[in-house]
């Protein structure tokens, strides 16, 4: 017998990391002396306020969503748990990363490919018809990391 659990609540969770996100991307805006670097960064919080919204509409239209076959309710959500737990934004290090341009990039590298972790166990999660929306969530956090990484090259 399959085992459901809200997909609701997995969305929820992604629409704090993107709440997260827009602050820890307007903090850093906020930190940089180069104009170039801090517009590129409120750019980044304005994408994260973009998935937020997207989140948000979808909480409201997700309703149950089957267990994957490998685990147990108690397994997944340990794991979903550790996910979040274990992602830049629910921990410490984003407050305590240095000031300097390369601590912030890599900082928000972390973030990002913690984000694309999250949004790609999300996809299994939602309904087919929000799928779609996951993934362009998804290949836009590949784009941003490649952007901060493309930073870091000067």
């Amino acid at each position: 017998m399959a085992v459901f659990f809200k997909a609701a609540d997995v969305v929820a969770a992604a629409v704090e990391m993107e709440k997260r996100g827009q602050v820890f991307y307007r903090d850093k805006a906020r930190k940089v002396a180069d104009p170039a670097v801090k517009a590129f960064f409120e750019s980044l919080a304005a994408e994260e306020m973009r998935h937020e919204q997207l989140f948000t509409a979808m909480v409201a239209r997700v309703g149950q969503a089957e267990l994957p076959a490998w685990s147990t309710q108690e397994e997944f959500s340990t794991y979903l748990k550790a996910l979040l737990d274990s992602h830049a934004l629910f921990t410490p290090a984003p407050a305590s990363v240095g000031e300097g341009l390369e601590e912030a990039v890599r900082a928000a590298m972390e973030l990002e490919k913690d984000s694309m972790l999250f949004f790609q166990e999300m996809l299994a999660l939602v309904p087919a018809g929000e799928q779609e929306r996951v993934r362009d969530c998804i290949e836009e956090e590949r784009r941003h990391l490649r952007q901060l990484a493309a930073m870091l090259k000067g």
